[in-house]
């Protein structure tokens, strides 16, 4: 990392939006989606970064047209959030992590953003490529950031924790110089807490500095009505039998005599809580979103300690407004949060109110793990068994040639001899 950068864990901010959701995966039609209005609101509420990828879809584009309007321009300059997005997918079946592809998608997502630098790039599901591919793309991803300065931190993102360790130290001992940051998907969930349990004593050996955790739905797999069917139809990999598992623990939390004892909204809680603790070492001291209003926070002032990131994405403006709700309730549950609560105008109850619900909530999650049972910190095979990239020759195809311009027509000479005979006339 070059030295006039600050480290990335004092400049993140703990919560992100993600726009995986901007993306026919999660949702029949994502230009359907009020992306623009999600963007806007998202702003307004305090939250100060961005997580994208090309593999999403049109998120890019959407994101990027939010982002270019006089709203955002007039209220919030680039310097005021974060943009992370990723290279190396390009589709379900097919990668390209060579240096020449990886210049082409960073120039790409600079346009498609409207930006002129970007904040975080990850290789994106370093698990589908050899562990020389992602080190061929680390080199060049830091070859730009030093030679340009439109990157400035770098990392991978992916699911296997035992890869997600790997790659670090591999990248560490080769070229002297730790990642940026780790960002896992759907390990530390009510499913999953293998981040924590497995990865983060590896990840903090390896100078790892921010380990952002995505998906605490486990891609959806964590809700009353199952996985999300998109465009695409049912995309997510896991098996017939743990989803079974997981609809028994939703029946058993829907029969608990305890508030909002829905499945989904306890799973939010509880990873966005208790990463917020257990992330903390691997944390961010950025803009926490707490709800003060127009003023640029600190961790420094909710009790001095790191917290842990976490990535939500949503799907309508509703989602994210209860998703900031429970984010604001849980920093009203720190050391400090009840001064917090008083300068949000949230008041000095809702630090009792949500010390409360971190106990419910534990609860519910103690007795959701039990019925997932011999379930818990399962993960599904990734990459799945037999998958072989499609990408028949990694870097960027070589453009169609020009034709050659065609000869201007010569007009035909005719006889002035003779009447003319119109049926031997070319054509018009």
């Amino acid at each position: 990392m070059p030295p006039t950068l600050p480290p990335s864990s004092t400049v993140l901010p703990p919560l992100i939006c993600g726009t995986a959701t901007f993306n026919d995966q999660y949702n029949p039609d994502p230009y359907a989606l009020p992306t623009t209005a999600i963007v806007h609101e998202a702003l307004s509420l305090g939250v100060r970064a961005f997580d994208t990828s090309p593999y999403y879809g049109p998120a890019e584009d959407l994101l990027g047209a939010a982002l270019d309007t006089p709203f955002v321009r007039q209220n919030f300059p680039r310097s005021d959030y974060f943009l992370l997005t990723k290279i190396g997918r390009i589709s379900g079946d097919e990668f390209d992590y060579s240096a020449s592809w990886v210049r082409h998608s960073i120039q790409r997502s600079l346009e498609r953003l409207h930006t002129n630098y970007l904040d975080v790039v990850y290789c994106h599901d370093v698990e589908f490529v050899s562990p020389l591919e992602v080190l061929t793309a680390v080199k060049e991803l830091r070859r730009i950031r030093d030679e340009s300065g439109v990157i400035k931190y770098i990392g991978i993102s992916g699911y296997p924790v035992t890869t997600l360790c790997d790659l670090p130290e591999l990248i560490k001992e080769d070229t002297g110089e730790p990642l940026d940051v780790v960002m896992s998907y759907a390990n530390f969930t009510l499913q999953n807490t293998m981040l924590a349990s497995v990865a983060l004593p590896r990840l903090k050996a390896a100078g790892v500095k921010v380990v952002p955790n995505a998906s605490v739905l486990g891609m959806g797999l964590l809700r009353r009505k199952g996985v999300p069917i998109g465009g695409k139809g049912d995309f997510h990999p896991s098996p017939k039998e743990l989803r079974t598992a997981i609809q028994a623990a939703s029946d058993w939390s829907d029969k608990q005599d305890i508030n909002d004892n829905r499945m989904e909204k306890v799973a939010i809680r509880w990873a966005l809580e208790n990463w917020m603790h257990e992330g903390a070492d691997v944390g961010s001291r950025g803009d926490p979103a707490s709800g003060i209003p127009w003023r640029r926070e600190n961790i420094e002032e909710y009790g001095g300690n790191m917290l842990g990131v976490s990535v939500m994405g949503v799907s309508s403006v509703e989602e994210l407004r209860e998703t900031m709700r429970v984010w604001r309730s849980i920093l009203d549950g720190l050391a400090d949060g009840e001064q917090t609560a008083i300068d949000s105008g949230r008041g000095t109850d809702e630090r009792a109110w949500s010390l409360n619900r971190q106990k419910e909530v534990q609860t519910l999650a103690t007795g959701i793990r039990n019925v997932l049972g011999t379930w818990v910190d399962y993960a599904w095979p990734s990459p799945p068994p037999g998958f072989a990239n499609q990408r028949s020759a990694p870097g960027v195809p070589a453009p169609l040639p020009t034709p050659a311009a065609s000869p201007d027509p010569v007009p035909k000479q005719f006889s002035n001899k003779g009447s003319t005979d119109m049926r031997r006339l070319p054509p018009l």
